[in-house]
């Protein structure tokens, strides 16, 4: 039998761009992304520190990768709803989640039935920003520090906002409840921005929020802050003592405001993402007006993103199982 070699060598190349175009077809989508909008999802509604950094990136975001970057406040589930919906969007770089990590790393030692795993589904693309708490109250609560509201909470009923059930200003609140013997209720919402206005219209007494969304209110003369969760006094509010100086030595807790992108999503976005994201964000301009709300500018590298993640779902694990708290 004689064996044409020009159309044995045919055949095999012919084979071989078979086999590669499914390569080239599965590399094309990374190599032209983004090709089409992206949707920037917020787990609570406007208003709070998440959808206050998410609008401050969007358009900059846009510009920087030409396309339209869309702030989406998708609220429900004490935030799981949103993050959930990221979780499963797929692995494509053109559904991304901003929220509170911290607050993300605490749902699975509160919630049983949890549809989703933060720690596998989810991935980092970098930390944008870090407010600490302000724990305040509404100006005509008979307390001006840690010591008189804890005494006041033992006499009286005192309502506690609590900008979601299992979130980070929820179990900092819980945390000063057990630190101090305080006796909080705690009247649960949707987001900072419900539990700040219920606070304000003295539906609630005391909450504890992330700075940078509630800083304008004290400075207006709605709410009356009591104390600041950093280790170190805020220059905005200097004359502002921290809880360690009221007696929770090395108290300290937040909101950390980070990006993070479904598992999966190759690494060419989240790479791309990572440098226009810390580019923007460490813009003058964007972070004078995060400096001057209480909000430090804070960056990370996926890996470090991920292992932040990691070291605050040990801490508020404890916390969750000492206060016994669990969520359907």
């Amino acid at each position: 039998m004689t064996i044409n070699r020009r159309h044995l060598v045919g055949n095999c190349l012919a084979l071989g761009m078979g086999a590669a175009t499914p390569l080239l077809q599965a590399q094309a989508p990374e190599k032209n992304w983004p090709s089409k909008s992206i949707r920037l999802v917020v787990r609570y509604p406007p208003g709070g520190s998440s959808d206050i950094i998410a609008r401050a990136i969007a358009q900059p975001l846009s510009e920087a990768l030409q396309q339209a970057v869309i702030v989406d406040n998708k609220a429900g589930a004490n935030g799981n709803l949103g993050a959930d919906f990221v979780a499963k969007s797929g692995p494509d770089g053109y559904t991304l989640l901003l929220c509170d990590t911290g607050a993300l790393a605490i749902s699975p030692s509160v919630y049983t039935k949890l549809p989703f795993d933060p720690s596998k589904d989810l991935r980092g693309v970098t930390m944008l920003a870090y407010s600490p708490h302000l724990l305040v109250v509404h100006p005509l609560v008979p307390a001006n520090n840690l010591k008189e509201l804890v005494e006041l909470s033992r006499k009286t009923e005192v309502n506690f906002a609590v900008t979601a059930m299992g979130s980070a200003p929820h179990l900092a609140g819980v945390a000063v409840e057990r630190a101090t013997q305080a006796r909080w209720q705690y009247i649960p919402y949707e987001g900072g921005s419900q539990a700040v206005s219920d606070t304000i219209a003295g539906q609630t007494q005391v909450l504890m929020n992330g700075m940078l969304a509630t800083l304008p209110f004290v400075q207006s003369g709605k709410l009356k802050v009591l104390a600041v969760s950093k280790r170190t006094r805020m220059p905005l509010i200097g004359t502002v003592p921290t809880l360690a100086e009221q007696g929770l030595t090395g108290f300290e807790s937040g909101t950390w405001q980070g990006l993070l992108v479904a598992h999966g999503t190759p690494a060419a976005i989240i790479n791309r993402l990572n440098t226009e994201l810390i580019k923007i964000i460490r813009h003058p301009d964007i972070r004078a007006r995060l400096s001057g709300q209480g909000a430090e500018v804070v960056t990370m590298t996926p890996p470090e993103q991920d292992a932040f993640f990691g070291r605050e779902r040990q801490r508020w694990a404890k916390v969750v199982a000492d206060a016994g708290i669990k969520l359907d």
